[in-house]
């Protein structure tokens, strides 16, 4: 049974930093494409950044880009995001997921407001 559980939101004020995590289970994680998506209050779902099983394949949508850094540690079955210049914009619950299949956990919810 795949297992993605995200941590780490919190409440913060524009321009402050997070860093998301995410530990999963029950796939072959090394192998497997992740993404971080989010979804904000009565919006759809965004995918915000890509990564590859050996983390040499990155991308990130336009809107976080040059401010959200996604990383994996294979050894340990994590994802992480970095999250610097949070704006108002990016409040949301983040989701890490398994690109191919869409699988994901509980989120983290996100909120930006001064």
């Amino acid at each position: 049974e795949v297992q993605l559980q995200a941590s780490g939101g919190g409440f913060v004020q524009p321009r402050e930093s997070l860093r998301l995590s995410c530990v999963a289970s029950g796939f072959d994680f090394s192998f497997s494409y992740m993404s971080w998506v989010r979804q904000a209050p009565g919006k759809g779902p965004e995918r915000v950044a890509n990564i590859n099983g050996r983390g040499t394949i990155i991308t990130y949508a336009d809107s976080v880009k040059g401010r959200f850094t996604i990383s994996r540690d294979n050894a340990k079955n994590t994802l992480d995001l970095q999250m610097n210049s949070l704006k108002p914009e990016d409040t949301a619950v983040y989701y890490c997921t398994q690109t191919s299949t869409g699988a994901r956990g509980q989120g983290t919810e996100v909120t930006v407001s001064s």
